[in-house]
């Protein structure tokens, strides 16, 4: 995330606040470059908690949806399998991924996940840092 001149937010003041909140009240959001059931709820974001170096979300592909291969400058990102199949695709070689599976991603890899099974596909994303991802769309869970 940048400001209107291109650069990193200023760091805030104060003492940090910490954040506990359940995993419900996130609304699913479809970030941009991902299929209408390829879905995101923000836990951790400089947006939503005291942080400007975490991006934390967790994500459910319904089958046969996807976020499309793209690539990062700066972020990385670590993806860990919870529940469901699919592929994951970095710098054009496919892996299957399923549950207990631990992706990591570096900056500049061109990278993409898709669920190829039969349930939905249910992982967890860490990337830093997060003004490096895209921004989710906030409709409250509602269509945009």
């Amino acid at each position: 995330m940048r400001n209107e001149a291109g650069r990193r937010p200023k760091a805030k003041r104060g003492k940090p606040k910490p954040k506990v909140m359940r995993m419900e009240e996130g609304y699913w959001e479809v970030p941009p470059g991902h299929s209408s059931q390829a879905l995101s709820k923000m836990l951790i974001h400089p947006t939503n908690a005291d942080t400007q170096h975490l991006d934390f979300r967790i994500s459910c592909y319904q089958p046969r949806h996807y976020a499309e291969v793209h690539v990062h400058a700066v972020a990385e990102n670590l993806y860990y399998v919870l529940r469901g199949k699919g592929i994951v695709e970095l710098n054009g070689v496919k892996h299957l991924v399923e549950p207990h599976t631990i992706v990591h991603i570096p900056p500049g890899v061109r990278h993409g996940i898709f669920n190829t099974g039969l349930e939905d596909l249910v992982f967890l994303v860490v990337a830093s840092p997060p003004y490096d991802m895209p921004e989710l769309k906030r409709t409250g869970g509602r269509e945009a």
